[in-house]
């Protein structure tokens, strides 16, 4: 069905009704009752508000703000826009979860920037195609939560297991801008100015001091709440005074994984967190935001949040299908007659969501796949979690990729560029991305690190 165009969701779903109409095993009624439950969940409540978040802070114009800090934290070394373009993903990634909200968000201003400082567009082009990547991997996750509720993994396991990856792949692709520098011999965009570097790191430092601040409270007795309104009251007081434009939105993603870490809130108040934040950083701090275009984020919320919901509900009547059927348990028994190796199956594991994610989009990637495999990943002893990790940088890959990479077409509209030209500019930073899929995949540590350091 999807072979001929139907969309993912009905195709999931139709097939599901046809097999159970040709059987006659299972009453109809059933395909109506397995989709509703399957969209039952708490965790899922998260989708929705980390959609809501991500929409508020690029409507609010927090992008720019990013953008400025990152020019003056790294924007005067070689090939600056470069690395401005990466480390401001490296921050949006914390604020949105998806790919498509820092390739449409960030993408739109960075890929300009560069073609004014006279950056080759296909370089302008693959650099913010690669560091998209980014936004799924470091919390917050849309697709982590996805995997979590399918897989029945610990959401607030997954973010934390994406943030050392993330710094992995986000120091990779630096290299890669250094080699280009040195190619072609670009130096800095910004004048070299210790006043503008010394705000840009004394915003870093309120960044990294506001935990351990409220830390050091903590433990000298006062309760977490009010050390908590303390915190944020000097953070907005330091922010009135010395004007720190990046600051609040930077606080971000530090409040969502301060919050999990430490059991204040779950992933889907997180994401309700993250929400208010954003609302306050665009109603009532920057002031940025106005009625009208709060009705618009919430329109365009309810609209992605819809198409999701929908994949899920259809995923939930497939997947059971699978399982019922005992598909699942036929597909581990043919992998474990193949191999017994965990390496030669992550191996054939990987080449297969690679492929699959050129042509499905991520969420419905990770609602097929999860059931089929999650089976072998668990006898063959692999951690849940790791495998998470794996399976979402694989779709994320996909995303730059035809017929269905949807990062691909964003940028090809931003940049007006063909399709053809643009995937052409993104193949040279699939070399950074594979590598750091290979480190990933086969050093489990760099995942497991995080997580099993916090939930002992």
């Amino acid at each position: 069905m999807m072979a001929t165009g139907v969309p993912v969701a009905i195709a999931m779903a139709g097939s599901a009704l046809v097999y159970i109409l040709l059987t006659g095993d299972v009453p109809p009624f059933v395909v109506v009752h397995r989709m509703i439950s399957g969209i039952d969940s708490f965790p899922l409540l998260a989708v929705p508000f980390f959609i809501l978040a991500g929409n508020l802070m690029n409507n609010a114009g927090i992008t720019n703000r990013i953008y400025d800090f990152a020019l003056a934290l790294v924007g005067w070394l070689k090939g600056g826009l470069g690395h401005v373009n990466i480390i401001g993903s490296v921050i949006f990634a914390g604020m949105s979860g998806t790919a498509i909200a820092d390739a449409a968000g960030l993408g739109t201003i960075e890929i300009k920037a560069m073609k004014d400082k006279g950056y080759d567009i296909g370089f302008s082009v693959g650099v913010t195609a690669a560091s998209a990547t980014l936004g799924p991997i470091i919390p917050p996750s849309l697709p982590f939560v996805i995997y979590g509720m399918m897989a029945n993994v610990s959401v607030g396991q997954l973010f934390l297991a994406g943030i050392v990856p993330g710094a992995v792949m986000a120091i990779l692709m630096m290299f890669t801008v250094g080699y280009y520098a040195h190619k072609y011999g670009w130096g800095g965009d910004v004048k070299f100015e210790w006043p503008r570097l010394a705000k840009a790191l004394s915003e870093l430092g309120i960044v990294i001091g506001f935990p351990l601040a409220m830390w050091g409270l903590v433990t000298w007795g006062l309760p977490f709440n009010w050390a908590l309104v303390l915190g944020l009251g000097g953070l907005f007081v330091a922010d009135w005074i010395w004007k720190f434009d990046a600051v609040m939105p930077i606080m971000t993603p530090v409040l969502l994984i301060g919050g999990m870490s430490t059991g204040i809130f779950t992933p889907t108040e997180g994401a309700i967190a993250a929400s208010v934040w954003a609302l306050v950083l665009g109603l009532v701090w920057y002031r940025t935001l106005s009625w009208k275009m709060l009705a618009k984020v919430a329109m365009d919320t309810i609209e992605t949040t819809s198409v999701v919901l929908f994949i899920v509900a259809a995923a939930s009547i497939f997947g059971w299908l699978l399982t019922a059927t005992r598909v699942t348990d036929a597909v581990a028994a043919w992998v474990l007659s193949f191999t017994h190796s965990p390496w030669v199956f992550l191996l054939l594991a990987n080449v297969l969501m690679l492929f699959v994610g050129c042509f499905l989009e991520p969420t419905a990637a990770i609602l097929i796949l999860v059931p089929v495999m999650m089976p072998v990943v668990l006898q063959l002893g692999i951690d849940p979690v790791h495998f998470g990790l794996v399976m979402v940088l694989n779709l994320m890959i996909g995303l730059l990729h035809p017929p269905m990479g949807m990062v691909l077409f964003v940028l090809a509209r931003v940049a007006r560029l063909s399709i053809e030209r643009t995937t052409m500019a993104i193949l040279p930073w699939l070399v950074p991305l594979l590598l750091s899929l290979i480190l990933i995949t086969y050093v489990p540590e760099i995942s497991l690190w995080l997580p099993r350091t916090f939930f002992r």
